[in-house]
C-alpha cells in the first residue's frame, strides 16, 4: 500500500507533490508536539496512578480539580496584566510612567472620605493574624482589594492607559473566557454521555460485555468494581420493578404519595428559609458590630467577622444531611433520587452566597438621611463598599480552605487510626470515610463560584484560589490513599465529567447576577476605586464611547438600538430552529439505522435456521 501511494505521489505535478508532502510532514510535527505536550501536563503521573488504583470515576474528580487550577491561573494572569501591573508601574514611576487622578464632580465632600483601618503604633502579633484572616488592617489598602485602584489613567511614555475601562473589560473577559472554556469541555462530555443514553437492553449488554474498567489494578479497587457492576445491575432491575409498581398504582396511592411529596417539599423550603434567614441576620449583625469591637478582644473580633462564613459552612453541612434523609420517603426512582438530592445541595450552597450578598447590599443601600442619599449608599458604614464585599469573599474562601484542611487532619486521620487499631464493633461498623466524588466536587464548585464573584472586588483572588486548589489536590490525594476508601456506588467518568461541568456552569451563571447588579445598578463608591468619578461602574462605557469619532459612535449606537436587536434576535431564532430540526433528522436516521441492525440480526438468524434445516 505504501509503495502504491509513493508511486502515485511521483506521478503528481511538482506543486501538488510538494503540497501533499508538506501536509504529511506538518501533521507529523503536530502529532509529535501534541504527544510532547501531554508529558508537560500538570499532575499527569499522579492522576494516571489515581485512575489505575481507584478507577476513572475518582480520576475525573482530580482532572476536574486540575482544570480549575489552570482556569484560575489564566484568570489571575489576565487581571494582573491589565489591572494590577499598570497600577503598580504608574504609581512607582517605572518606565518613566505617571498617573492622573480625576476628582469626582458634583459630589458632596463627605462622600469622598475613606480612611482604611490601618494599624497605628505598637501592634500585637495576633492583630496581624486577624488582618491576614479577615483581609482588614494592613491588607485593606493593598493590591489585593478594589480600594487600592484609584488611578483614572496611567501614562507610559506617550501612551494613555484607561484603567477604569480596562478594569471593566478584564472582568468581562475572565467571565467570557470561563464560559467558553466550560462549554468547550462540557460539549465533549455531552457527546460521551449521549453514547450511554441507550435503551435498557443495550444498557444490560454494555454492563455485561463492556462494563469492566481496565484502568483498575489494585485488588481492593477490583473487588469494589465487581460489587459496583453488581450494584448497577441490581439498580436497573430495581428501577424496572419500581416502574411496574408505579404503573400499577391506584388513585388512592397516587394521592398519598403526592401529598407526602408536597409535605416534604414544604419541609425542604422551610429548611432553606431557615438557612437564608440565619445568614441574613448574622451578616447584618457582623457588619454592624465588626467595626465596634475593640482590638484588644482578639477572639471576639475575629469571631464576629467570621460569623457569616461559619453559619454558611454550617448550613452547607446540615441541609444536605436533612435532604438525604427526606428523599427516602418521596418514592422516586433511584437515579432521579440522586440527581434531585444533588441539585438541592447545589442550590443551597450557591443560594447561601446570594443571600450573603443580598444582606450586604441591603446594608449598603440603606439610607435614612439626606447626606446618605446624596452619596447613593451608606457612606458611614461602607465608605468603600466594594472592598467590604471583597473582604467577605476573601473570608469565605479562606474559611472554606481551613475547613477542608481541618476535616482531613482532625476527622479523617483519627478515624483511620481508630478503624485500624481499634477492634470495637461500633468503630468497625462506622468504617473508613468514603471518598464521595459528588460531595467533593460540590465543595470546589462552591469555592469557584466565590472566586468568580469576588474577582471584581478583589482582583488577586484568582491567585489565592490557584494556590488553594493546588494544595487541596495533594490534601485530597493523601486523604484518598491513606485515610479514605472509594465510594461503594461510584459513577461513570463520562457522565460525572459532564455533570461536574454543568453544575460549574450553573455556578458561573449565578455569579453573573450579583456582578451585573454591582456593575450596573448599585452606585460606585466615591471615595475609592477606579469608578469613583462615575455614578455606576457601567457608566465608564458610554463615557468612553463619547470620545470616539462620530461615525464609530453612530455604528455602536445602531448596534445597541432596537432596530438592530430585533432582526438579530430573529436570525438567531431561525438558526436555532434549523439546528433543532437538523438534530431531529439525525435522531430519526439513528433510529432507522438501529432498526436496520435489528432486522439484519433477524435475517442472520433466519438464514442460520434455513441452513441448519437444509443440512438436516
Amino acid at each position: 500500500l505504501r509503495d502504491c501511494q509513493q508511486a502515485d505521489v511521483k506521478l503528481l505535478a511538482g506543486w501538488k507533490q510538494w503540497k501533499r508532502t508538506s501536509s504529511k510532514s506538518w501533521k507529523k510535527v503536530l502529532n509529535e508536539v501534541k504527544e510532547l505536550s501531554s508529558y508537560l501536563k500538570l499532575w499527569r503521573h499522579d492522576i494516571h496512578s489515581i485512575g489505575g488504583k481507584f478507577g476513572t470515576g475518582i480520576q475525573s474528580y482530580f482532572s476536574f480539580l486540575r482544570f480549575l487550577v489552570l482556569l484560575n491561573f489564566i484568570v489571575f494572569i489576565l487581571m494582573f496584566s491589565f489591572v494590577t501591573l499598570p497600577s503598580i508601574i504608574s504609581k512607582y514611576g517605572i518606565f518613566n510612567s505617571t498617573f492622573t487622578k480625576i476628582l469626582p464632580e458634583n459630589i458632596e465632600p463627605h462622600c469622598t472620605v475613606y480612611k482604611p483601618s490601618d494599624n497605628k503604633g505598637l501592634v500585637y502579633f495576633y492583630t496581624y493574624l486577624k488582618d491576614l484572616l479577615s483581609g482588614t488592617g494592613f491588607l485593606e489598602d493593598t493590591i489585593l482589594f478594589y480600594g487600592y485602584y484609584t488611578i483614572d489613567a496611567a501614562w507610559i511614555s506617550i501612551l494613555r492607559y484607561n484603567l477604569p475601562l480596562a478594569y471593566l473589560l478584564a472582568t468581562f473577559a475572565y467571565l467570557g473566557l470561563s464560559v467558553l472554556w466550560i462549554i468547550k469541555r462540557s460539549v465533549e462530555g455531552f457527546k460521551q454521555s449521549l453514547v450511554h443514553e441507550e435503551d435498557q437492553f443495550q444498557s444490560y449488554c454494555n454492563k455485561v460485555f463492556a462494563g469492566w474498567d481496565f484502568c483498575v489494578t489494585d485488588p481492593y479497587a477490583a473487588r469494589l468494581k465487581h460489587s459496583s457492576l453488581q450494584y448497577e445491575l441490581q439498580t436497573d432491575l430495581e428501577e424496572e420493578r419500581l416502574k411496574r409498581k408505579i404503573a400499577d398504582r391506584t388513585m388512592k396511592d397516587k394521592l398519598r404519595i403526592y401529598s407526602l411529596r408536597i409535605f416534604i417539599n414544604v419541609i425542604v423550603i422551610a429548611v432553606l428559609s431557615a438557612c437564608f434567614y440565619s445568614i441574613y441576620r448574622v451578616t447584618v449583625f457582623s457588619q454592624e458590630n465588626s467595626n465596634d469591637m475593640s482590638n484588644a478582644n482578639f477572639q471576639a473580633n475575629l469571631l464576629v467577622q467570621y460569623l457569616p462564613s461559619m453559619v454558611i459552612t454550617l448550613a452547607n453541612f446540615i441541609a444536605p444531611q436533612i435532604f438525604s434523609f427526606l428523599i427516602r420517603y418521596e418514592d422516586y426512582l433511584p437515579a432521579f433520587e440522586i440527581r434531585l438530592t444533588l441539585m438541592r445541595c447545589v442550590f443551597v450552597r450557591l443560594a447561601n452566597i446570594g443571600v450573603l450578598l443580598f444582606s450586604l447590599w441591603s446594608q449598603i443601600s440603606y439610607c435614612a438621611t439626606d447626606k446618605c442619599k446624596a452619596c447613593g449608599y451608606n457612606y458611614k458604614l461602607y465608605p468603600c463598599w466594594e472592598s467590604e464585599v471583597g473582604q467577605e469573599m476573601y473570608k469565605l474562601m479562606i474559611f472554606d480552605f481551613i475547613i477542608i484542611v481541618a476535616v482531613t487532619l482532625f476527622v479523617d486521620f483519627p478515624r483511620k487510626l481508630l478503624v485500624t487499631h481499634c477492634s470495637c464493633k461500633p468503630v468497625q461498623w462506622c468504617g473508613l470515610q468514603e471518598f464521595g466524588i459528588s460531595d467533593n466536587v460540590l465543595g470546589i464548585i462552591y469555592g469557584q463560584t466565590i472566586c468568580w464573584i469576588g474577582t471584581f472586588f478583589s482582583p488577586l483572588l484568582p491567585a489565592i484560589a490557584t494556590i488553594k486548589y493546588f494544595i487541596i489536590f495533594y490534601i485530597k490525594k493523601i486523604s484518598l490513599i491513606h485515610t479514605c476508601k472509594p465510594a461503594a456506588r461510584p459513577i461513570r467518568a463520562s457522565s460525572s465529567n459532564f455533570f461536574f461541568l454543568v453544575v460549574l456552569l450553573i455556578g458561573l451563571v449565578l455569579a453573573f447576577i450579583p456582578l451585573g447588579i454591582s456593575i450596573a445598578y448599585i452606585p460606585s463608591s466615591k471615595a475609592c476605586g477606579p469608578f469613583r468619578s462615575f455614578n455606576t461602574s457601567w457608566a465608564v462605557v458610554p463615557y468612553t464611547i463619547l470620545g470616539f469619532p462620530m461615525g464609530l459612535q453612530q455604528v455602536l449606537h445602531g448596534i445597541a438600538s432596537e432596530a438592530f436587536a430585533v432582526p438579530f434576535f430573529m436570525v438567531i431564532c431561525l438558526i436555532m430552529f434549523y439546528f433543532i430540526a437538523l438534530a431531529g433528522a439525525h435522531k430519526r436516521v439513528v433510529e432507522q439505522l438501529r432498526e436496520q441492525l435489528v432486522m439484519e440480526s433477524r435475517d442472520k438468524l433466519f438464514l442460520i435456521r434455513k441452513i441448519t434445516e437444509a443440512q438436516r
